[in-house]
């Protein structure tokens, strides 16, 4: 079911408060007034405290700019499992979920955007970059995502300082 052009991706919709309302939406098509979706975005932290960042692909909305990896919980997936599915989709590394952590939770338009932190060293040599979606990625600090951030150049994120605070009120090793 997923796939930017030979298959359709489907996803559970989700009233106000986050209920299940028994319905599917179909990438694309919009939902309607009140309902949502899940999204996540993931932060994998190393030892270092750095984050590593991904560019986005040429081909995709919003190319060349650096940012979260991230995309929508399809059918049947909660949280977690769209966390490790998109992490590994987009840049071919196996998340270590036991070291994962739901940092928050955003509301914004129509979805839910659930913000991951994953403590995990990784070697940017390792990833196998999913080439309709990333061009490249590397470990960056919070203080080089703020200054691409404010250049344009990253994604602004609402919630930039709630992570890093997130991050830094727990130390370098752990959550």
């Amino acid at each position: 079911m997923r796939g930017r052009n030979a298959f359709v991706e489907l996803w559970d919709v989700y009233n106000s408060s986050r209920d299940k309302v028994g319905k599917t939406a179909v990438r694309g098509e919009g939902l309607e007034a009140g309902e949502y979706h899940v999204v996540v975005h993931i932060w994998p932290v190393n030892d270092d405290g750095n984050f590593l960042i991904q560019k986005r692909a040429a081909c995709v909305w919003a190319p060349h700019i650096w940012a979260a990896t991230g995309g929508a919980a399809l059918v049947g997936e909660d949280s977690a499992a769209a966390c490790a599915r998109e992490f590994y989709e987009e840049i071919g590394i196996e998340a270590d979920m036991s070291k994962a952590r739901l940092a928050f939770t955003v509301k914004r338009g129509d979805s839910f955007c659930d913000v991951w932190v994953l403590r995990q060293n990784i070697d940017t040599d390792d990833c196998k970059l999913q080439a309709e979606e990333v061009s490249a990625v590397k470990w960056a600090s919070a203080d080089d995502i703020r200054r691409k951030a404010a250049q344009g150049t990253f994604w602004a994120y609402r919630y930039l300082d709630d992570l890093f605070s997130f991050v830094s009120a727990r130390g370098p090793k752990r959550l």
